[in-house]
């Protein structure tokens, strides 16, 4: 085997996401996810050539547990000696970082210290590249930040009506996420649309438990739906969206919620899950709907479906014209139902579904669900591993 292969690892806080993936031809060779880490339960799954596989996990059941466990899975399969680089997504990169960048320790200390903007995120993303440098001593380490594809956003739209110095000084700001996602699928719809990337303009709806909209002209982020942190923009699985401001004070003041039982309502407890008061997941709540016509169900789907599409709407300022409308993410690939309700909602942007294709283009599909009449409104299945293999490929044969 050539040795051109690299090691995506996505880390979260109780779990370590894998990829082996040969960005010359694409191909990934095995993939998996170490789940339920710091617990008991720890365990560690491997897909490869159609086959699977689950191991426990060992004490200490932590991340480094996982990576090692994937070293072992490695060098069992005479795999370990052709990566040449381990890949790492990492989420919040401010406004320091617009490109992939190999990770030493000043890039580890400016990830810490944007930590302040993405909590939940920046301090296991670290976790995950010190686990990999462990393990796997003398490869190259690459940082691929979510927020760097929105870095070509103009002011106008990542600036918010508060005092400027709060910007200046304190970095207060739209950031955007899901870059690699919004990256990748407004590659491949000028490729399905037959265009040039710098002469394609789309809105890109990633619909997942996280949920952005992106505005891409001429294959650059120029406006994003997510803003100073991922709690921003539409309706999610357990995130608000966008709200008043003044509902925070009211909280506060009026109900005597703490600042931390905000924070945890609105990334927690809102959105899908708050609404339906039954699951977070969106195949939950639309058997649901099939089933008996929930009322609860539905009037969470309507929410949902509605303030997607005013998203994608808004957006279109953004735009001089519109090449397609493009959904990814689990629910954007998966769900006929909510693009459906989406789509509904966008008539005056000439777009209008096929019910047959809608129903067809699923679970991995790719293709034009509209009428032959109307916008392009395509599913594109995303692939963020890819992305990262990619670039960090890329970045290393330029530093050569």
């Amino acid at each position: 085997m050539n040795k051109n292969i690299v090691l995506v690892i996505n880390c979260g806080s109780s779990s370590l996401k894998f990829s082996l993936i040969d960005p010359k031809t694409t191909e990934e060779l095995v993939s998996g996810i170490g789940e339920r880490l710091l617990s008991n339960d720890a365990v560690i799954k491997f897909k490869a050539n159609g086959t699977k596989q689950t191991f426990d996990l060992p004490a200490p059941f932590d991340h480094q547990t996982a990576v090692a466990a994937l070293v072992d899975y490695l060098q069992q399969n005479n795999l370990q000696q052709d990566v040449i680089a381990v890949g790492h997504r990492i989420v919040h990169g401010g406004e320091k970082y617009s490109q992939p960048i190999l990770i030493n320790s000043d890039v580890k200390q400016t990830i810490k210290e944007l930590s302040k903007l993405a909590p939940l995120h920046n301090p296991v993303n670290l976790i995950g590249v010190e686990a990999a440098e462990r393990a796997f001593a003398g490869l190259p380490q690459v940082a691929v930040f979510d927020t760097a594809f929105h870095q070509t956003m103009p002011e106008k739209a990542f600036l918010y009506g508060i005092p400027y110095v709060l910007y200046k000084d304190h970095g207060i700001r739209s950031y955007g996420f899901h870059g690699t996602s919004h990256y990748y699928v407004s590659n491949q719809a000028a490729q399905m649309l037959g265009k040039k990337i710098n002469n394609t303009s789309v809105i890109a709806a990633h619909l997942g438990n996280g949920c952005s909209v992106t505005a891409v002209k001429d294959g650059k982020s120029v406006d994003c739906s997510m803003g100073f942190t991922p709690l921003a923009g539409v309706m999610m699985g357990t995130r608000s969206g966008d709200i008043d401001p003044g509902i925070i004070f009211h909280l506060v003041d009026q109900l005597n919620y703490s600042v931390e039982q905000v924070s945890a309502m609105l990334n927690k407890e809102s959105g899908l899950l708050g609404v339906s008061q039954m699951s977070n997941d969106c195949r939950t709540i639309e058997q649901a709907i099939f089933d008996s016509n929930d009322p609860q169900a539905t009037l969470a789907m309507d929410i949902f479906s509605y303030r997607i599409a005013k998203s994608i709407a808004s957006l279109t300022a953004s735009l001089t014209n519109l090449d397609a409308l493009v959904f990814t993410g689990g629910i954007g690939e998966n769900s006929a139902y909510v693009r459906e309700q989406v789509v509904a909602s966008l008539k005056l942007l000439n777009i209008v579904i096929d019910d047959a294709k809608n129903q067809e283009i699923c679970f991995g599909k790719s293709g034009n669900i509209a009428q032959a009449s109307s916008t392009p409104c395509l599913v594109i299945p995303t692939n963020e591993e890819l992305v990262i293999a990619e670039q960090s490929y890329q970045l290393l044969q330029e530093g050569k």
